[in-house]
């Protein structure tokens, strides 16, 4: 017995038993690497305390190749304790098949020495007759690989699966066939799962390999028609990467634990059809029988001598011929991982191939050949496991390469002015489709009958074509989108203008002018969204969402233009125009000067009585004519577009509204306020008229001062002053004096004008300014609720 590894005694279940014996005692070893089977099994299961259980225990082995971490996978399922392998070194840990009993459970674990070890080398006869001991005497048989040899002939064991499959129906097919032997489950754990392959798939690969492997076997005569699954059942699980996902590892090998020992679990392995019916006190008596028949049987032996030769030279010479073959390829694995593609990859991969294979045929070819032919289909197996990687990149390459070369061909296409989506996208389409089949075609390495499933290509073909059409599609609703922007541009630009000049006008027909023109431009603009839509190959359903986003649109583009010329400043200012324009212009529009018997107060509210009808025909869109009233669409009210608009219904009902009966009050309020200094500037304007110093005082003046004018003129004092005067008007006027002296003396006079004119006006005026302001004031007071009233009447605010 053999000491066990320092890292086995810190597994999780490594743990004492309750009948006191330490863990390295619980092992045995049944079956020695000389073939020879031990005398001790019997008092050891006695010293297990499995003797007297009867059926109440289970019988469970593992099998795979070596250093595949059989005994690890044992003790951390069990709490065994078989040795585990040195990491460092690499090397065969178990020898023979040792036997151990699971912690806290009445199971007997078998750990069976690894297959194609290098310290066996080509003796295959104990690996033959160890596989096939333990399918005969174990419940369930673990076959422990790795990921990556599923798929593989030899390194998933399936040679010699096959070996042990025939012999031990021979041997013991009849017996299960009579019901006087149990089944076997076959419990495939695939180790370091990475997930990149579902486990579905490879549990497809290994049951397609296992049916495979029965279908060609030497049946009895009389089982003949036997199938697999009278005989085994399988099922499968995975177990991640025990290093770089430990945790993982961790906790799906606690779950495969409880597949052991939890009844209860779904997927509980021991059952009652797989037991041998062998009470557990004559299980040693039993095991050693089986192996004595294993021993025995002539069908496991060695090959002939002739055979082993064919074996060690087609061996040799297959790897020098894969040797040079890898020396070939290895150059061109790392444009292909980094994405390139590698132009006529195809014919040198055909050309290595070719010649490894026409290598090893001329110098294996004169040896058995069965073994010759055997050995062939494993180079090229193991030639096109390199090549395969190599054609899939290429595939992977091209399709990346022919995608981005689609989506450039339909980008180059879409920058003129005209075009025609449907011709650039098919266009574009056949260039990439037929670049890569050509380049796929080229990439094959066997076009046979037999090669074509693994040289496939079509389906790459098939998912570039889903991603042209992905792509294709994205860019026909950009385009559309593009167009619709550009439609809705357009519109902007046409119901400008119209709606301006109606809203300017303020006129009881100013709705059904504006929504005349926004029908037609709409229609105009319907018309060229068809026109450009039929060469963009949009269905019928894309056809209907796109008008529906345009007119909701359109639509909104009108109401932003309507509340552009309805914002308070400017309606404000518009409906002062209003008023201006009756108040200041008599009706053949010439400005009134008014004048102190002139009916300013009936004029005022008249032109103000007509200025606030405008409010209630600007608070809502109701055209007169009904048969121009506008509805959007239900479709076109609840359509979304995620460029522009939000994901809300859009309220039509709520956008007919201008605003609201507060603001409408809000709004009158305002405009009074402009009409009350109109109205009172018009009152000043008449005190002006009367304050004007009248014409004549200015006759007055001359007549009244002749005297002073002849005393200055005969005076020789003053009539010096005078000819000093001017003469100095003669130098001012010889030296270009005059303008500027006349500007300073015209201002002067003007101010001068000015203020006497003003303290003359303040003279006057404030008798009359007093009257003019409580005049109004009272006014205003009395009309402020009869306007209010009015404007309810005739709707002067829209519904909230």
């Amino acid at each position: 017995m053999t000491v066990p590894s320092p890292g086995a005694a810190t597994d999780a279940f490594t743990k004492p038993l309750a009948n006191g014996h330490s863990p390295l005692s619980q092992r045995l070893q049944i079956i020695n690497d000389e073939k020879k089977f031990t005398q001790e099994l019997t008092s050891q299961i006695e010293r297990w305390g499995l003797r007297d259980v009867g059926f109440n225990y289970n019988l469970v082995a593992v099998f795979g190749s070596q250093s595949t971490g059989k005994s690890t996978l044992l003790n951390r399922l069990f709490g065994t304790t078989f040795d585990v392998m040195d990491e460092t070194k690499r090397q065969q840990t178990t020898k023979g098949i040792w036997m151990c009993r699971g912690n806290d459970t009445n199971i007997m674990v078998m750990d069976v020495e690894g297959t194609d070890g290098r310290e066996r080398g080509e003796d295959q006869d104990f690996e033959r007759k160890s596989a096939l001991f333990s399918l005969a005497s174990s419940e369930v048989l673990i076959i422990n690989l790795w990921e990556h040899q599923v798929g593989l002939y030899q390194g998933a064991n399936m040679g010699l699966l096959k070996t042990v499959f025939e012999v031990n129906l021979g041997l013991f097919g009849k017996k299960a066939q009579d019901g006087t032997s149990g089944r076997t489950l076959l419990l495939f754990v695939i180790r370091d799962h990475i997930g990149t392959t579902p486990l579905a798939n490879l549990q497809a690969t290994l049951t397609a390999d296992m049916h495979k492997i029965w279908e060609s076997l030497s049946k009895p005569a009389e089982l003949q028609d036997r199938q697999l699954s009278d005989y085994f059942d399988l099922t499968f699980t995975a177990l991640p990467h025990k290093v770089l996902a430990a945790d993982q590892f961790e906790k799906e090998t606690r779950n495969l634990r409880e597949r052991f020992v939890d009844k209860e679990n779904p997927g509980f392995v021991f059952k009652p059809l797989y037991h041998k019916r062998i009470p557990a006190d004559g299980v040693a008596f039993y095991m050693e029988n089986i192996w004595e028949q294993v021993q025995n049987n002539k069908d496991l032996d060695l090959p002939t001598q002739q055979e082993l030769l064919a074996q060690f030279r087609c061996d040799e010479i297959s790897a020098v011929a894969l040797t040079e073959f890898n020396e070939q390829a290895k150059p061109q694995k790392r444009p292909i991982e980094a994405g390139k593609v590698v132009e006529g990859l195809g014919s040198m991969m055909r050309s290595w191939r070719k010649t490894a294979l026409e290598r090893y045929d001329r110098d294996a070819s004169r040896y058995h050949q069965g073994v010759y032919k055997r050995k062939r289909a494993d180079l090229i197996a193991s030639l096109d496991a390199t090549l395969s990687p190599l054609f899939l990149g290429q595939l992977k390459n091209l399709h990346k390469a022919c995608l981005g070369a689609f989506k450039k061909d339909i980008l180059d296409g879409l920058k003129g002015e005209e075009y025609n989506f449907a011709d650039v996208v098919s266009k574009a389409q056949g260039k990439c489709e037929s670049k890569f089949t050509e380049g796929a075609k080229e990439s094959v390495v066997d076009d046979s009958e037999e090669g074509k499933a693994e040289w496939n290509w079509e389906e790459e073909l098939l998912l570039l074509k889903e991603e042209v059409r992905s792509v294709a599609d994205q860019c026909r609703k950009d385009e559309t989108k593009k167009m619709v922007n550009a439609i809705e541009r357009n519109f902007k630009k046409q119901i400008s203008e119209p709606v301006e000049l109606a809203l300017n006008k303020g006129s009881p027909s100013m709705w059904d002018s504006i929504l005349r023109a926004f029908r037609e431009t709409l229609d105009k603009a319907e018309s060229a969204y068809l026109t450009k839509a039929t060469s963009f190959n949009c269905t019928e359903e894309e056809n209907a969402q796109s008008l529906a986003v345009l007119r909701r649109r359109a639509w909104q583009a009108l109401r932003a233009k309507i509340d552009e010329q309805t914002v308070d400043s400017v309606f404000v200012g518009r409906l002062r125009t209003h008023f201006e324009e009756r108040f200041r212009y008599d009706e053949q529009g010439v400005p009134r000067v008014w004048k102190p018997d002139d009916d300013i107060d009936g004029a005022f509210k008249k032109a103000k009585e007509q200025t606030l009808e405008l409010i209630p025909l600007y608070s809502k869109i109701v055209p007169v004519d009904s048969s121009l009233a506008y509805t959007l669409p239900p479709d076109a009210a609840s359509s979304s577009d995620s460029g522009s608009l939000t994901e809300e219904p859009f309220d039509f009902e709520d956008s007919l509204t201008v605003f609201s009966e507060t603001k409408a009050l809000d709004l009158a309020a305002k405009f009074r306020k402009d009409a009350d200094l109109a109205y009172v500037e018009a009152k000043r304007s008449t005190v002006s008229s009367v304050a004007q110093i009248p014409y004549w005082m200015y006759g007055v003046l001359v007549v009244l001062g002749w005297n002073e004018f002849m005393m200055v003129l005969f005076n020789p004092i003053y009539f010096m002053f005078l000819l000093m005067a001017a003469a100095a008007a003669y130098l001012i006027i010889q030296l270009g004096l005059a303008g500027p002296l006349f500007s300073i003396t015209q201002t002067m006079g003007a101010e001068i004008q000015r203020q006497a004119s003003q303290r003359l006006r303040e003279h006057f005026s404030e008798p009359v300014l007093a009257q003019a302001q409580a005049h109004a004031a009272r006014s205003n007071s009395n009309s402020i609720d009869d306007e209010d009233n009015e404007l309810r009447k005739r709707g002067g605010g829209s519904p909230m």
